[in-house]
């Protein structure tokens, strides 16, 4: 399997316009792996967000996960990066927050480029660096440390245009 460059994370609370739009704007600037999170939605309507999502991503050859998928593990440290790269049902490993973030404040305080680096040459797994990771120098400078890939919600949720954004970071 080949490891995307980017990976969204959904928030339609964050989203200006229908997340379905949001979404088919991020697989037209390139983006190929998308999570859904939505854990407030009813799950019927849910289910059909999903259904939505992954006919977008079928014809672009993407992917959609549910983030309580196994194949998706958010990290906030060292301890929960190595357990979850041994666990054989991961395939994504994100560390979070790298830099300071409107989307998720609570998560504490940025870990910081260095301690991404030093996390990512521990885990055995990629690491995809998430939280305010929004520019392409950012995406740069997470790569240079050692990230196998970038991980982004918020900024693309609230992008004036999406499908720019994702090109961007994915250039970087």
């Amino acid at each position: 399997m080949v490891e995307p460059g980017l990976i969204v994370f959904t928030d339609r609370h964050q989203a200006e316009r229908p997340l379905e739009e949001v979404v088919a704007g991020a697989v037209d600037g390139g983006a190929r792996v998308i999570v859904l999170q939505e854990h407030d939605l009813p799950p019927r309507r849910r289910l059909k967000l999903a259904s939505a999502l992954r006919s977008t991503l079928d014809r672009a050859g993407g992917r959609l996960l549910l983030a309580e998928d196994a194949a998706v593990r958010k990290c906030h440290g060292l301890d929960e990066l190595l357990a979850a790269a041994t666990d054989d049902t991961a395939e994504y490993v994100t560390l979070s927050p790298i830099f300071a973030t409107r989307s998720k404040p609570g998560y504490g305080p940025p870990l910081g480029l260095a301690a991404l680096g030093r996390m990512a040459m521990a885990a055995p797994v990629g690491v995809y660096a998430l939280g305010g990771v929004d520019t392409p120098a950012r995406v740069r400078d997470c790569l240079d440390e050692g990230a196998a890939g970038v991980a982004v919600m918020g900024a693309v949720m609230r992008a004036e245009d999406p499908a720019r954004l994702v090109k961007e970071l994915l250039t970087a």
